[in-house]
């Protein structure tokens, strides 16, 4: 009798966040595989922790703000732009090299769609382009 074991999958879950706590981007990154808990989960985990984002910016320069809160077995890492936009990302695996450069990457990728003429600052981005370019961040960073 053979055995068949699913792989765990791998949650990186991407969520940024503009004024007013309104989510503008949402890209789950996880790998194929097995997940234990409920993808509802994800949203929760990352809106409970946007106090703690917001606590932790006036007491550091930098923009990378690393682990913001944990749950369980989950960690939730921050970025936040000088506009006050934050990435939010829940991960299981803590690779904080990993997760710098993804944030500086999406950062830029960011950046340029705010430049488009066709996109609203604070409003969702909806750019397929914008989407494909951030999971293959994603598949860079977190699959290598």
């Amino acid at each position: 009798m053979g055995s068949w074991l699913a792989e765990a999958a791998l949650v990186n879950v991407l969520i940024i966040v503009g004024k007013d706590d309104v989510p503008i981007y949402e890209a789950d990154l996880s790998t194929e595989g097995l997940r234990e808990d409920s993808p509802h989960l994800d949203q929760f985990v990352v809106r409970a922790a946007l106090d703690l984002v917001d606590e932790m910016v006036w007491n550091t320069s930098s923009m990378f703000l690393r682990v913001v809160d944990k749950f369980n077995d989950f960690h939730v890492s921050a970025y936040c732009t000088a506009g006050h936009v934050r990435m939010m990302l829940l991960h299981k695996h803590r690779n904080e090299e990993a997760i710098r450069a993804f944030f500086a990457d999406v950062h830029d990728l960011f950046l340029k769609a705010m430049l488009s003429p066709f996109q609203t600052p604070n409003m969702r981005i909806q750019s397929p382009l914008f989407d494909q370019k951030v999971r293959a961040a994603g598949q860079k960073h977190f699959r290598a």
